[in-house]
């Protein structure tokens, strides 16, 4: 974080030593008294200084995409927006595709990933993830007029489609005699299974309910069957050993907007609709 130090030297020039009178406070050397954790406050994004730089695949709705404006909005950046807001720092998205999402954290092309990320043992073993924001299992998709297909436990025997290099796909790949077709984006899975290609197409449960129960595109053409028959939850993700401090700033500030309400309200703004 920077400090304003222009600021500080004039104040010292003018009042010597006794900076614990008046003025910004800088840290321990000036005020020998420990600040009540409770009384602190987050200082504006201005002040801190810190800006991350984060990739998300914008073509998945609810959570992050790309609206008629141009815009990347969706769950995701509404509630990482928040916390930024609350806990004193600036955000720069950048709409990267998932096949190359992880290779451009690895190589510095930003600081972190905001894009439906999965938590799980492989992943934690290579990256660092903030605490979870959302459990959205593996839910199954398929046409409205299907009669044979009730849930997971139905697809043995079946063509099923999933996003490329998503948990669904690490799904359908567990499954006893199930054929995995795999798409670069979730709406070309979709748009397959309305054209009859795959016989159902298994994806994270709010961007199962989005597509098959809110979205124009495929208004009628689609339902969901089952529960959700997965426990997933959701992280930014950031480079092993780094970021730490912006980890520690989300963790605490995922927990403030969950006290005070807003994180209900940007839940069912994009995803239960109450």
């Amino acid at each position: 974080m920077k400090l304003r130090v222009g600021a500080l030297i004039t104040v010292l020039m003018v009042v010597g030593l006794i900076l614990t009178a008046c003025g910004p406070q800088t840290p321990a050397e000036t005020d020998p008294v420990a600040a009540d954790p409770e009384d602190a406050q987050p200082a504006p994004a201005d002040e801190t200084g810190l800006t991350v730089v984060i990739a998300t695949d914008a073509a998945f709705p609810p959570m992050e995409f790309v609206d008629e404006n141009r815009d990347i909005v969706g769950f995701d950046i509404d509630m990482m927006d928040a916390i930024a807001a609350e806990m004193g720092f600036e955000v720069e998205y950048k709409n990267t595709a998932w096949d190359g999402i992880f290779a451009g954290l690895e190589s510095g092309d930003y600081n972190a990933i905001l894009s439906s990320v999965t938590i799980n043992e492989d992943r934690l073993e290579v990256y660092d993830f903030s605490d979870p924001y959302i459990n959205a299992g593996q839910a199954v998709v398929v046409r409205a007029d299907e009669t044979e297909i009730g849930g997971h436990e139905d697809l043995a025997g079946k063509t099923v489609g999933a996003q490329i290099g998503t948990t669904g796909a690490l799904a359908i790949e567990g499954m006893d005699d199930v054929t995995l077709k795999e798409y670069d984006t979730i709406d070309l899975a979709l748009l397959d299974l309305t054209s009859g290609n795959v016989d159902a197409v298994v994806v994270d449960t709010p961007v199962a309910a989005d597509f098959a129960l809110a979205s124009d595109q495929f208004e009628g053409q689609l339902k969901i069957v089952g529960e959700a028959f997965t426990d997933e939850f959701y992280g930014v993700v950031v480079r092993k050993g780094e970021m730490g401090d912006f980890l520690s700033l989300f963790n605490e500030g995922l927990g403030r907007i969950q006290a005070d309400g807003t994180y209900d309200e940007i839940y069912a703004r994009w995803i239960s609709g109450e």
